[in-house]
């Protein structure tokens, strides 16, 4: 399946995150700081990056910045709170959370995964 770069600040999340997407079959590398994102892509090449919803907008706009340079090939999928809507208009595709079938995350993920490929 798919190389995942899962990014985000709560911990419980970012776990169930991955273990949605392993589940899936996908392969996941999780990252928790600006740092950890830029370590993370000089190692390996992604498929899909995804932001998590907790982070501040002014964080996901730092990471997603950190991503487009250093993992350009990367596709981005910005989760969302109803709450606070979507924060990155360059981002690929979005999914709001909590999503009624977890395994919709995993759906989303495939597909852009499907669209990093193609090109």
């Amino acid at each position: 399946m798919a190389l995942v770069l899962c990014t985000g600040v709560d911990p419980v999340l970012m776990k169930t995150r991955q273990l949605i997407l392993q589940q899936a079959g996908h392969e996941v590398v999780t990252a928790m700081d600006e740092d950890a994102v830029k370590i993370a892509c000089q190692q390996r090449l992604f498929d899909v990056a995804v932001i998590g919803q907790a982070a501040s907008a002014s964080k996901k706009r730092a990471i997603v910045a950190l991503i487009r340079k250093h993992c350009a090939s990367a596709k981005v999928l910005e989760l969302y709170r109803v709450s606070t809507g979507r924060t990155l208009e360059d981002a690929d595709a979005w999914f709001e959370v909590p999503a009624d079938v977890p395994q919709e995350l995993a759906h989303h993920v495939a597909t852009l995964a499907a669209k990093t490929r193609k090109q």
